[in-house]
């Protein structure tokens, strides 16, 4: 049976690392399908865009944990469990380098930072919310109960734990289900 032999990546800078792999940026082999010349990527929407930024693993646990207020590296370790810290040195650069976490230095010798959402880091709460209770739901639990890390929030005036609805600010009136009343997906 013969082999695929992988194909030299084009371009002036040729292999990169010591094994002469490109990474994904190329083909890495003659046999599977292939987009063809000239082809362009899907245009992408909103959703695409954030799972661009917050979309990868770990990171909006970060965020979520984040939502309490500034914490140290080491407390962000320990609230994760299961995250290396090669990662979450990552991802906290990957959320600083797009604007949703803010890292302040609070020791010179060693440099420590704490980190903190900012106003648009602080955004996520939201989407944060609907996919907890969605978690749940997908395993039979009633959002947030004794056996999920989250807290409830919690409405001061009579203690009840809120929901998240869609409404509709033009008509002043809560709108749930896609497709009734008009509500459609764009």
């Amino acid at each position: 049976m013969p082999r695929t032999q992988p194909v030299p990546p084009s371009g002036p800078s040729g292999p990169s690392g010591p094994s002469g792999s490109s990474g994904s940026s190329g083909p890495s082999s003659v046999s599977g399908p292939s987009a063809p010349p000239g082809a362009s990527a899907p245009p992408a929407g909103p959703l695409a865009e954030a799972l661009e930024r917050v979309g990868d693993r770990w990171t909006l646990l970060v965020v979520a944990a984040l939502l309490d207020g500034p914490r140290r590296f080491g407390e962000l370790l320990a609230d994760l469990e299961g995250l290396a810290p090669n990662i979450l040195s990552k991802r906290l650069s990957r959320l600083e380098a797009e604007g949703l976490v803010v890292g302040e230095p609070y020791s010179r010798r060693p440099v420590r930072h704490v980190y903190r959402l900012t106003a648009s880091g602080a955004e996520l709460a939201g989407a944060l919310r609907v996919l907890t209770d969605w978690g749940a739901a997908q395993r039979g639990r009633t959002p947030r109960s004794a056996d999920d890390h989250d807290r409830d929030l919690i409405h001061a005036a009579c203690g009840t734990p809120v929901e998240a609805r869609w409404y509709c600010p033009t008509c002043d009136r809560q709108v749930d289900e896609p497709g009734a009343d008009g509500l459609q997906w764009m």
